[in-house]
């Protein structure tokens, strides 16, 4: 331990005259006593990180997403997937087509083919568990048509929060608050969905529920036989003709308004592995709202009986338990959600997140430039009158993402060693046959 001589005095210690004194009368003990050692204490130095940027999701599958709008491309890094598992570009582009833009009069012109390409984690067709990148190009950029929006800020958009916290923003586009961001989310939500789909035969289904005052009535839909051929049987991802109709043509009522509408879209999951979510902090569900409520234009989330449990009381919220015939412990009902405490409980999962209207709009509105002069606006650009159709398989995407990750911790810490026959269900592996060896 290092040491030093100082001649600092401590607090409360004699005067200089009192020292003065005291010193020749001890002159004589000083000359035989040894230096008196003085310790210091070197502080430690700090490791500093900075773990703010807020571009990654999850810990065991974990999920950055890169680009923006306007720039050169977008997409995602992927580490942590399990490597064997088969995977091309194909896999990924089923959802990518469902998210991109210009599918329909109901969602943004702009045209993007939104082709993906797998630049690294793959090798003849399976993963070698090292990151997949996944690029995606941008080939319809047009700038101009953001040369308002540079000076004053859209109102409810990202545009004047991303100025008070950078101090500076990419214009076009919005930069990293587009929807555009959502590719890469989409990418890395098609390899998780392939993943829970093998594994468990887990599958996550999203459909729209609500498109500005018209509502699918509860129940309309049966959960248990759901197909995403019902789901993509129109434009607006409805899987009720009838309603998805109503949906249609309120969407058009704005749109040729040059204004835009929300909705609520609707994600149920089947086949869910028992014991996902940890608690107390890290619960299915809170995950699960963390996840979505990260994309663009969300405003809410809710899951089972949502805010409508808080009208009914305890005997008739609660799910009673019962044997099905296969000897397993189910509930009578699915007020939970599938999910109690925090925990899945094999039961369906069922949520529904809200989405407000899309901010920019083609109708005068009040607000202030980044000079801090009041004006209006006009905004031009293509963007969505209703975001909800597109929603559907990004909303898809960050449940399955929540969902492998949370498969991986269960598997990590709860079946390392021999499960309790008794209350627990073994997470069985699926066997390659020999041809895909």
């Amino acid at each position: 331990m290092a040491s030093s001589l100082s001649t600092k005095q401590f607090l409360g210690s004699a005067t200089s005259n009192t020292s003065s004194t005291l010193g020749s009368a001890h002159s004589g003990y000083r000359k035989l006593a040894s230096p008196p050692a003085q310790i210091s204490f070197r502080p430690t130095p700090r490791k500093f990180e900075v773990q703010a940027a807020g571009s990654t999701y999850g810990n065991y599958f974990r999920v950055t997403t890169y680009g923006e709008s306007h720039g050169g491309g977008v997409g995602c890094v992927v580490d942590g997937c399990p490597p064997r598992l088969s995977l091309c570009e194909e896999d990924l582009q089923v959802d990518l087509d469902r998210r991109r833009p210009g599918q329909s009069r109901i969602t943004t012109p702009r045209k993007e083919t939104d082709t993906c390409k797998i630049i690294s984690g793959v090798s003849e067709g399976v993963t070698t568990g090292s990151p997949i990148a996944v690029n995606v190009p941008n080939t319809d950029q047009r700038g101009l048509d953001y040369s308002e929006m540079s000076i004053a800020y859209r109102p409810s958009h990202a545009d004047a929060t991303y100025d008070f916290k950078y101090g500076v923003r990419s214009i076009q586009g919005g930069g990293r608050s587009s929807a555009r961001e959502t590719i890469g989310r989409v990418a890395a939500g098609a390899i998780a969905k392939k993943i829970l789909k093998k594994f468990a035969g887990t599958e996550v289904l999203a459909y729209v529920s609500q498109a500005h005052k018209v509502v699918l009535p509860e129940g309309l839909v049966n959960d248990e036989t759901l197909t995403i051929e019902q789901i993509e049987s129109n434009i607006v991802r409805c899987p009720d003709p009838e309603y998805a109709e109503k949906m249609i043509a309120a969407i058009d009522a704005v749109r040729v308004k040059g204004d835009s509408v929300g909705g609520v879209v609707t994600c149920i999951v089947r086949n869910a592995p028992r014991g996902l979510g940890s608690p107390v902090f890290d619960k299915l569900e809170a995950e699960l709202a963390k996840a979505v409520l990260s994309l663009p234009a969300t405003k809410g989330f809710e899951f089972g009986s949502g805010f409508a449990g808080t009208f009914m009381t305890g005997s008739e919220h609660n799910d009673e338990f019962y044997m099905d015939e296969h000897g397993k412990i189910r509930t009578k009902t699915n007020r939970s959600g599938g999910i109690q405490g925090g925990i899945s409980n094999g039961e369906i999962i069922n949520m529904r997140i809200g989405f407000k209207p899309t901010s920019t709009i083609g109708k005068k509105q009040h607000t202030v430039t980044r000079g801090k002069d009041e004006t209006d606006l006009i905004a031009r650009g293509r963007h969505d009158p209703c975001v909800v159709p597109r929603a559907v398989p990004m909303v898809e995407a960050m449940v399955a993402l929540v969902l492998v990750d949370q498969l991986l911790a269960q598997y990590a810490q709860c079946q390392l060693f021999p499960i309790n026959p008794a209350l627990q269900e073994p997470m069985e592996l699926p066997k390659l046959d020999e041809a895909s060896i």
